[in-house]
């Protein structure tokens, strides 16, 4: 579900830059009346398009060092654990950590005044399959659980989010732990 948005609004966005194209074309027409009036409008165009690309790109990567996700990147598991109970205890949540194994699925034990929260942490360098998803969901009647989190430096298999999705299991992939980590 989530990519066929990504998707979709990756098509208004080309389209989008296709109508300017040719609106800097009928720009350069109007004012010069002739083909190099036209080519000069379109290459003005791709020289302002190039210019924001570069900008963006910059500016993605000035948040990616902000939030710090390469030094994420490098923790262990445990490590990864602790920075994400951290991380939710900014957030007003009550944790604590379950045993380093047989912890049923979960890893950290989320509680605020209404939810209980189980959250099963995967520090990855590749994608995060179903086994998380079917951890998690394990755990949610061993703790009680009122809801359950996969949270990962990483991405999702499709397999996994429609897992998840079929569940009510709620995964954060690594551009929402991004957006966690920068939240004041």
């Amino acid at each position: 579900m989530k990519k066929r948005k990504k998707k979709h609004k990756k098509s208004l966005f080309t389209s989008f830059l296709q109508i300017l194209l040719v609106i800097s074309g009928v720009i350069g027409w109007y004012f010069a009346k002739t083909w190099q009036g036209i080519i000069t409008a379109i290459v003005i165009y791709f020289v302002v398009i190039i210019c924001c690309t570069v900008w963006f790109k910059t500016r993605r990567l000035a948040r990616l060092r902000r939030a710090g996700i390469k030094d994420v990147d490098n923790m262990t598991g445990e490590e990864f654990e602790q920075f994400l109970g951290q991380l939710f205890k900014r957030r007003g949540y009550k944790v604590s950590y379950t045993a380093a194994s047989g912890d049923y699925g979960a890893d950290l034990i989320l509680k605020d005044r209404k939810e209980i929260i189980a959250v099963q942490a995967k520090r990855y360098s590749g994608t995060v399959g179903v086994k998380a998803v079917q951890e998690i969901i394990g755990a949610v009647k061993m703790y009680d659980a009122t809801e359950a989190w996969v949270v990962t430096n990483s991405h999702f298999t499709k397999q996994a989010i429609k897992l998840a999705d079929i569940n009510d299991v709620y995964l954060i992939d690594r551009e929402e732990l991004i957006d966690l980590i920068l939240k004041k």
